[in-house]
């Protein structure tokens, strides 16, 4: 990844790419953050990768992941958080 292609840099990328592909953005940042994908293939290859993570872990149900699994997720988002 570069550090800066077009008007975002890649971390700004990587920063706003939920609110990308949930449909958070102004019409503005789309074309920004667009703009930017047009110019960096590190950075579509990222967001590809989100895209599926998000498709892959959505067929998945609370009853799918073991308590104790679930619980270790939650502490260290929690954990993260905090850091």
């Amino acid at each position: 990844m570069s550090a800066g292609v077009g008007d975002i840099t890649c971390q700004e990328v990587v920063e706003l790419v939920t609110d990308y592909l949930e449909g958070a953005l102004s019409p503005e940042e789309v074309a920004t953050f667009e703009h930017h994908l047009s110019l960096c293939e590190g950075c579509v290859f990222y967001v590809e990768q989100i895209r599926l993570t998000i498709a892959t872990l959505g067929r998945i149900s609370a009853d799918d992941v073991p308590a104790d699994v679930r619980d270790g997720l939650v502490a260290a988002f929690r954990d993260h958080r905090r850091g």
